[in-house]
């Protein structure tokens, strides 16, 4: 996939001065740095560039669900659906919006071709059961959505999949303890509200919450 890096194209200078404050001359004032006109300066992370094949994918993808949604009732929002590759799902083949009438496929279904027609049903069947139930809120893998499934032609459809995509890791960052038993907490992000330890709290105070267990950052 061909990669570009984001170039900026700078201004003429304005010979605009600011105040900067040197050893020698307190409150001089001095020009700020310029650039020559139409220099090109790289900015920023490399951009990736759509594939002109993948592009075309989506596009055949979309014609396959618009077709899809027509044959079984679905007239008045079929051409209003999208189809996309969206390169920020990591774990997940893909994901439905009815709001947005929009369906996004992980880019890593094109190392699985035999997948990319099941996930984009999956995701449809999504679209189609809660067009066919309106207004009133459905559960997400519920028996319309299981019914959508049959009329799309993936009956037994399973809620999850279980292709090999790589789990999105982060390192903990935040420790927190039990200053009664000791035991550490390792977390992600920092702690917003008052937590304490569980296994103190049922041990000592019939599973309630006690501030004498409440966990304190400790690194």
């Amino acid at each position: 996939m061909p990669l570009l890096r984001q170039l900026e194209l700078p201004f003429h200078s304005t010979g605009i001065l600011s105040v900067v404050r040197t050893d020698s001359s307190p409150g001089e004032l001095v020009a700020q740095p310029t650039v020559s006109p139409c220099e090109l300066v790289f900015v920023g992370q490399a951009l990736r560039l759509p594939n002109p094949a993948t592009a075309t994918e989506a596009v055949a993808l979309r014609t396959t669900a618009r077709e899809l949604l027509r044959a079984h009732g679905a007239l008045l929002i079929a051409n209003e659906l999208r189809v996309e590759w969206n390169s920020r799902l990591s774990t997940v083949a893909g994901r439905a919006d009815y709001r947005q009438k929009l369906i996004s496929l992980n880019p890593r279904l094109v190392e699985h071709p035999s997948e990319i027609d099941r996930t984009l049903r999956h995701e449809l069947a999504h679209i189609l059961a809660q067009f066919r139930a309106g207004r009133r809120r459905i559960p997400p893998h519920g028996e319309e959505w299981r019914q959508a499934c049959i009329d799309l032609g993936i009956a037994g459809e399973k809620r999850c999949h279980n292709l090999p995509f790589p789990a999105r890791t982060h390192p903990a960052r935040f420790v927190y303890g039990c200053p009664n038993c000791g035991q550490e907490f390792p977390r992600v992000r920092r702690m917003r509200r008052a937590l304490a330890c569980l296994a103190c709290c049922r041990k000592h105070n019939r599973g309630e919450f006690h501030p004498r267990y409440r966990l304190k950052l400790i690194r």
